[in-house]
């Protein structure tokens, strides 16, 4: 079943963020606490889980970001995309990025953008045959 998360499953998402590129889950903080509350009361902020047996296998962000161009319509961006490394290639990815891209229509979107930090061309494939081109635009990317 794919969905967005429930409140209550913070600890199985930030357990599934271990196969994206974090090495620890963090300790539960007010800083924590407060970040998750802030997301899950967001309404332009959905976390979208793939789940197997109780279990959260895959997951995508997706960000609804308000626009004041290309006739007032707001865009998209998808981050966090990853599945545990046990059920890769079954297409559990696609499918939380199908549901991004369900919200995305449903508020109207005019674009869904998504960057990622992978060179791996079975990566990028898998990015391209989701949809998504790296030819339209260039992205500039400034750590803080």
């Amino acid at each position: 079943m794919v969905r967005e998360v429930s409140e209550n499953e913070l600890n199985k998402l930030l357990e599934l963020y271990l196969h994206l590129h974090e090495e620890i889950i963090p300790e539960m903080t007010g800083h924590l606490a407060n970040t998750w509350n802030t997301i899950m009361h967001d309404k332009n902020h959905h976390v979208i889980v793939k789940e197997i047996d109780g279990e959260i296998v895959s997951s995508c962000v997706c960000v609804i970001i308000p626009n004041l161009t290309r006739n007032i319509r707001p865009y998209a961006f998808v981050e966090n995309v990853v599945t545990h490394s046990d059920y890769r290639g079954k297409g559990y990815a696609t499918e939380c990025l199908n549901y991004a891209k369900t919200i995305a229509e449903n508020a109207n979107c005019y674009k869904i953008m998504l960057l990622t930090g992978s060179k791996n061309d079975k990566t990028l494939n898998f990015y391209t045959n989701a949809g998504y081109n790296s030819t339209d635009k260039t992205a500039f990317i400034q750590w803080l």
